[in-house]
């Protein structure tokens, strides 16, 4: 018997785990699975309200205990670097930037692996081998592309880093970035993220979405220096420097209480 999915999306919470940002904290993600026509509209919408994608999946934290963990985004259109930041565009100036469709290779895998041993060995993707890493970036029904970087090395382009992300109805959503962990001097996560935001504005797009900042965690840190930051709190996009601690505490009880709306998109 053919079963059809349902007309609307489904939502579910996940058990709890350890946090991967907080010490002594648990967290909780509420999900939702991407499928059919609707897709592009649901990423679109739920983008906007937090949401981050993996694979066919959309997710943001549910944890009924804390509220650290918050979506961010840079509004390119306002954003300006800082004179370190220009540094490091200049320093890279020799970089090719190369945008395609999410098809994995093996130059990919290989840049990824060395990436996550030298970066992130003790997290969740040290044990992903080469189908792991193709169904990451080619199971998506939205609007993927990949953007590699290139510099010239013996007269041929070697691979250095990439980014698979989502373009969405108003900015580009960076899914998963990987760099050459050995390239320290060029600070190639910080250009990837300064190119990404030249690139929403030559795609006359306003944001590029970041993924999740915890303001206390050392990992997170990095984003803070993209200014001005915005964060997902209270059901609104918030300027990151005009976070106000207390009223979050004062505000998740109601949270707690009565649930964060989720906005769908029409179906038209």
């Amino acid at each position: 018997m053919r079963h059809s999915p349902p007309q609307h999306p489904q939502f579910y919470v996940t058990a709890p785990q350890d946090c991967p940002y907080l010490e002594n904290k648990v967290e909780r993600k509420l999900f939702t699975a991407l499928y059919g026509s609707n897709s592009s509209r649901l990423n679109n919408s739920l983008s906007k309200q937090g949401f981050r994608r993996s694979q066919n999946v959309l997710y943001r934290p549910s944890c009924s205990n804390c509220t650290a963990c918050m979506s961010a985004r840079i509004p390119s259109k306002d954003f300006s670097p800082s004179k370190s930041q220009k540094r490091i565009l200049s320093k890279n100036e020799d970089i090719v930037r190369v945008i395609n469709p999410p098809l994995a290779t093996d130059p990919q895998y290989e840049l990824f692996k060395n990436y996550i041993s030298k970066r992130h060995s003790d997290g969740g993707m040290s044990d992903m081998d080469s189908d792991d890493f193709t169904s990451m970036i080619e199971e998506t029904n939205v609007e993927s592309k990949l953007i590699e970087y290139y510099i010239k090395k013996d007269a041929t382009l070697e691979l250095v880093s990439f980014s698979l992300v989502d373009i969405l109805d108003d900015g580009i959503s960076m899914v998963y970035s990987v760099f050459d962990p050995e390239l320290r001097n060029r600070s190639l996560g910080t250009y990837m993220i300064l190119d990404h935001s030249n690139l929403a504005l030559e795609m006359n797009l306003n944001f590029v979405y970041l993924g999740y900042w915890v303001k206390d965690s050392s990992k997170m840190d990095y984003k803070r220096r993209f200014s001005p930051l915005e964060v997902f709190t209270n059901d609104k996009w918030t300027n990151a420097s005009k976070y106000n601690v207390s009223k979050i505490d004062s505000d998740k009880h109601d949270q707690e209480k009565h649930g964060v709306p989720i906005y769908l998109p029409s179906e038209e």
